[in-house]
């Protein structure tokens, strides 16, 4: 049987962007089928003991930023330390791409995703806003009317709120977070760690 991957993040996350394209590319070459789970992680904190940004001390609002800042440079990878548009809530884009994923399947969500994270930390754009979704999905080859419409419909929340509670069930407390054959793995500091558990 295949092994598979589950995927737990927040869209505004800037870690989860940070190694949302590592993860793909390393997901795709151990041939395993990700299990997409974008979740409110404002629900997570809220049962796992962590805080919203604003509300953390100043030495860890600052750490943050430091690290953000090495990883960025680490990686290659552009991010803006302090974007234009965050903090930022991710409900709606979290559903639009679950609502990709209905119609397209997990390798068009996931492209959705890291362009969704990319618009956040290196394009200044708004992922709170409809326009701004819509444009982006129609950016990735959709009709992004369409998806944001079936982004708003029951059917979607039930699954976004089914993926809450199961980031809650497997003691999920921060994004990124994958688990492989029942072990959590946080962050994409991991990723070395999640690599191996894939060819386990």
């Amino acid at each position: 049987m295949a092994k598979t991957c589950d995927y737990y993040f927040a869209p505004p996350s800037p870690w989860a962007y940070l190694g949302h394209e590592r993860f793909v590319a390393m997901a795709n070459k151990a041939g395993v089928a990700v299990n997409l789970k974008p979740c409110d992680i404002g629900k997570v904190f809220s049962v796992s003991g962590g805080l919203p940004l604003a509300k953390r001390p100043p030495q860890r609002q600052a750490y943050r930023l430091l690290e953000l800042k090495r990883w960025s440079e680490h990686l290659g990878i552009p991010l803006n330390l302090q974007p234009k548009f965050f903090p930022v809530g991710g409900d709606p884009a979290a559903k639009l791409i679950i609502a990709t994923q209905l119609a397209h399947g997990t390798s068009a969500a996931l492209k959705l995703t890291g362009a969704v994270m990319r618009a956040v930390w290196a394009e200044e754009r708004n992922i709170s806003d409809a326009d701004t979704l819509v444009a982006i999905a129609n950016e990735c080859g959709h009709d992004g009317k369409s998806l944001l419409k079936s982004s708003e419909t029951a059917s979607v929340q039930a699954e976004y709120d089914r993926n809450t509670e199961d980031a809650m069930a497997a003691n999920v407390f921060g994004a990124p977070w994958y688990v492989v054959d029942g072990e959590g793995f946080w962050g994409q500091d991991r990723l070395e760690f999640v690599e191996r558990a894939l060819y386990r």
